[in-house]
């Protein structure tokens, strides 16, 4: 049975940006202005906010904009608590009416700009049209970096790579949207979802804004546990190393074996050193414990599935038409 029920309401002819917002308050209406800017008279299209538990006037300001003349359609979807930013992205394709989706930042360090570019390569014929970051130079540098490893990790891993510096923000199909919506995982990578489900892919390239609003809510944590989860959930490579690693290990250890033993045979009896003794009790030691923490990923996270708990709970949801 599927995580999600596909979304039967009334189809919205136009674009569907889902907006994951999480104590953005001073960002909703800058957010707005631009867009309109932007798309108005270009496109049909509408805004879905998912208010991921804010704890300042978030959902007030979201509420506010709706009670205005928009010239678009708002949908707010408001969560219990903050379940994280890859379960309100869910949320929103769920709820999301559009013939094309686009989830994107609050922040506009996604620009508004691209995406009448995207809308071009997907009426040519894309079903997914990512935008690639060309020029990360506003991250920070422990940022780039981390980024730069966990691509190339991920990609050697997996089986299906992900494009280097593309993030959540891109274009997808209808049909990508209902084959995303069948994928009933709770611990969830949406990059690796979004690339997993295959169609015919474009490309799109920015350079990464300045943010002037606000403050990025990924802690160091945040990204590690997002970088884990992205790693754990697409590949069974950590697993399965530890067969190649133990063969490695016996053989070394049946090859240190018989130099024992013929070096006891030829010199005599040959007496154990506390320094050797040590650093094999450490290494093997630190081995075991490693594998039993990927394994206990793993588990965890099998754990998460067998409990069977919704991915989000919704708290209200709100239209302006």
């Amino acid at each position: 049975m599927s995580l999600f029920e596909v979304n039967e309401s009334e189809k919205f002819d136009g674009i569907s940006l889902i907006v994951p917002v999480y104590n953005e308050a001073l960002s909703i209406a800058p957010f707005c202005d631009r867009v309109m800017k932007v798309l108005v008279g270009v496109c049909n299209f509408e805004i879905v906010f998912v208010n991921d538990g804010s704890r300042d006037d978030t959902e007030r300001t979201i509420e506010s904009i709706m009670q205005g003349d928009m010239p678009f359609p708002v949908t707010l979807v408001s969560l219990s608590r903050n379940f994280g930013k890859e379960a309100a992205l869910a949320s929103g394709m769920q709820h999301a009416r559009g013939n094309a989706v686009i989830p994107m930042d609050v922040d506009l360090q996604d620009p508004p700009e691209l995406i009448p570019e995207m809308i071009e390569k997907w009426n040519a014929g894309a079903k997914i049209v990512n935008a690639r970051r060309i020029d990360r130079s506003e991250d920070g540098f422990f940022k780039r970096i981390s980024a730069k490893i966990f691509y190339y990790i991920y990609n050697t891993m997996t089986e299906y790579p992900i494009p280097q510096n593309v993030g959540d923000y891109r274009l997808l199909d209808r049909v990508v949207i209902e084959s995303i919506l069948t994928i009933g995982e709770r611990s969830r990578f949406n990059k690796g979802i979004f690339n997993w489900v295959g169609y015919e892919t474009s490309e799109v390239t920015f350079s990464r804004p300045h943010r002037d609003i606000g403050s990025s809510k990924w802690s160091c944590w945040k990204l590690i546990k997002l970088a884990l989860d992205g790693i754990f959930t697409s590949s069974t490579l950590p697993l399965r190393v530890w067969t190649y690693i133990g063969l490695t290990m016996g053989c070394l250890s049946v090859i240190y074996g018989l130099v024992i033993l013929f070096t006891t045979l030829i010199f005599g009896r040959d007496v154990p050193g506390y320094a050797s003794t040590v650093l094999l009790i450490l290494t093997f030691g630190a081995l075991n414990m490693f594998a039993l923490g990927v394994m206990g990923e793993y588990i965890g996270r099998i754990y998460e599935e067998v409990r069977q708990r919704p991915l989000y709970i919704i708290r209200s949801i709100s239209r302006t038409r």
